[in-house]
Order: C-alpha cells, then sequence, then structure tokens
C-alpha cells in the first residue's frame, strides 16, 4: 500500500517526516505533499482527488490522508466540507464507510493547529528546550493540549521564551522540525493526533476494523 498525506504547510510536512515511520513501520509507503496554506489545500482539493480517483481506477494500491488545521473555524463545519468534497468525487471516507468496504480517504484536523501536537509530547519539547518546565503538563491551561486558549504556537513561543530562550520570533517550520525528531507517537496526550495515529493504524492493518 501507498499513502499520499496532503497537508497544508510545511511545519506539519516536518512532524509528519518524523513520527510516520514510526507508525506505518514498513507495512506503507507514503509521500508528503505539501500547499501553500490552508486556502490553497482546499482549493485544489477536489481536482486531487479525482485524479487520485484515476489512478485507483488503474489499480494503485493507493491511500490518501488529508491533515488540515482547525485554526479557529468551527470543527464539525470544516470535516464535513472535506467529507463532502471526498463523496463528490467518488470516494468513501473512514466516516462514511460501512462495514466491509475499502475506505481510500482519511479526513483528519489538528485541533488547533500543529503545535498542539508538540505540546502533546513535554518529553520531545525538552529534548530542544531543556528549561522548559518537565511537569508542564500538569498545568491546568496546558493539560489538554486540543484546548489552549489563545493561540497553541503562541502558548508554545511563550513558554520557550519564559524557560529562558531567546526567540524574539517564533520559527514554526525549525521548532517543527528539531521537536518531531524525539516524539514518540505512543505517547502524546493530544486527542487530535491519537485520532490521526489510529487511522494510519487502521488503514494499514495494524487494528481491527
Amino acid at each position: 500500500m501507498h499513502i499520499d498525506f496532503l497537508v497544508e504547510e510545511p511545519s506539519a510536512e516536518r512532524v509528519l517526516q518524523a513520527v510516520l515511520p514510526k507508525i506505518l513501520e514498513g507495512k506503507a509507503t507514503h509521500l508528503i505533499r505539501v500547499f501553500q496554506g490552508k486556502k490553497d489545500l482546499l482549493t485544489k482539493l477536489p481536482v486531487r482527488l479525482k485524479g487520485y480517483k484515476r489512478r485507483i481506477k488503474n489499480n494503485e494500491d493507493l491511500r490518501i490522508v488529508v491533515l488540515v488545521d482547525q485554526d479557529h473555524e468551527d470543527c464539525r463545519a470544516l470535516k464535513n466540507r472535506l467529507e463532502r468534497m471526498a463523496e463528490e468525487s467518488g470516494f468513501i471516507t473512514k466516516t462514511k464507510a460501512h462495514y466491509g468496504e475499502i475506505v481510500y480517504v482519511v479526513n483528519r484536523i489538528v485541533v488547533e493547529e500543529i503545535e498542539a501536537w508538540l505540546f502533546g509530547d513535554i518529553p520531545a519539547l525538552r529534548q530542544i528546550y531543556p528549561r522548559l518546565s518537565p511537569t508542564m503538563d500538569r498545568h491546568r491551561k496546558y493539560r489538554d493540549p486540543d484546548a489552549i486558549q489563545g493561540g497553541t504556537w503562541e502558548a508554545l513561543h511563550r513558554e520557550i521564551q519564559r524557560a529562558g530562550y531567546n526567540m524574539p520570533i517564533f520559527p514554526k517550520i525549525e521548532v517543527a522540525s528539531r521537536v518531531a525528531k524525539y516524539m514518540d507517537p505512543r505517547n502524546n496526550r493530544s486527542r487530535s493526533f491519537n485520532l490521526f495515529k489510529g487511522s494510519i493504524e487502521w488503514l494499514i492493518g495494524s487494528t481491527p476494523i
């Protein structure tokens, strides 16, 4: 099996580059396709899905995973939009599939942005920024990485600066690249990360239907 992952920006790409080999464990090949932001991905997705449909009709063993940030959108409305695009392109998604049907498309949403997945793995963050508090995940505002108020990357930027690191501007791609190398997919507190991971394991047959 081959899986194409469609992501909206480079920091998501860097995280997937690090964690996907640990999740896939050699059971599927993969390619990460990066778009120029969420709007670009959503605009081009219908055409891209029709292209995938043609390839699958030619007997390619191909699956597609679409990953976008929630940002400040209504999560259900965003998911419905993704599901509708897949359905209009002739695909059955994991969300809509019935028992026994072959699933080709999985739509997943990062709540609210990719830095929530970094917050979900404090040991990985401390590999790069060891002065961060080892008990940061016990703080009320960080117990649920997907519910951090006021912007996830902004919160991470503040904590890194508070720990004494000189970072006047938050380099999203650099931080994602460095931290993701140490992330353990088996131990992440972000629910959206675990839903993503579970979907991939389901696709490659690591977990029962």
